[in-house]
């Protein structure tokens, strides 16, 4: 079940969106404050799992952001091999099915079990944030509004077994009500107001987002780009607080 009382510092989850090991180390060092890393694709292809043991020696929660979506088979592979790394998180896309949401899940605990890990929750990307609800319709020619596709998505996670989602904070409130208190939401596309949204279509504040049912906010430009991110990092939980 999520934790809601956790504090605004162990809300949220600045990606590690550097290209490599030593520019992860770099930024890590400049926000000691920050408890949960999130570690995407270019990190991991770079570093490999070099980063993750980093991480974990330093005490620090890992959302691992790969976001698999291949057949049953081969994400079922993957998040097995994943599983062994001991992180929190692991991302999969919901549109793989529900052969491949079953498959992740049991592979995923196989392999927490198998190295002596905690084991990882699993959490389904409905949409992803860069996605308007104009390119839904016209680019993927999806023939429902997006907040009604996002909880289609989380729904069928959901019934696969899965732990939560990754949601835009927009359709949070909607996958709260029809998910439950347990379902874990996953938000970013999060902005304070004094920050730029960049590539992200669908934004809301973090203080917003939590109210619509967030449990854990991923903030990054707005942090890892600031002049002082640990400042940055800081004045986000403030806001959060008040």
């Amino acid at each position: 079940m999520p934790n809601r009382s956790v504090t605004p510092q162990e809300r949220l989850i600045v990606p590690l969106d550097v290209a490599s090991f030593r520019e992860a180390r770099t930024l890590v060092d400049k926000i000691p404050q920050v408890t949960f890393w999130k570690v995407g694709l270019e990190l991991f292809v770079s570093s490999g799992p070099d980063i993750l043991s980093y991480l974990k020696d330093n005490d620090k929660r890992i959302f691992l952001d790969l976001k698999f979506h291949d057949i049953p088979n081969t994400m079922a592979g993957a998040c097995r091999a994943a599983g062994r790394y001991g992180v929190d998180l692991i991302t999969v896309h919901a549109t793989a099915g529900a052969d491949a949401l079953q498959a992740v899940c049991e592979a995923a605990q196989e392999g927490a079990v198998a190295a002596s890990q905690t084991l990882p929750q699993l959490i389904a990307v409905t949409v992803l944030t860069s996605i308007s609800p104009r390119s839904l319709a016209l680019d993927l020619k999806i023939p429902l509004e997006l907040s009604d596709y996002a909880l289609q998505m989380a729904l069928l996670s959901q019934q696969a077994g899965l732990a939560g989602s990754v949601c835009s904070p927009q359709e949070a409130e909607l996958l709260r009500r029809c998910c439950g208190n347990d379902w874990l939401l996953v938000c970013p596309g999060v902005r304070p107001t004094w920050a730029q949204k960049g590539d992200q279509q669908r934004t809301m504040t973090p203080k917003h987002a939590i109210a619509a049912g967030a449990d854990y906010l991923v903030i990054g430009r707005p942090i890892t780009q600031a002049q002082d991110p640990a400042e940055a990092f800081r004045r986000i939980c403030d806001e959060l607080i008040e």
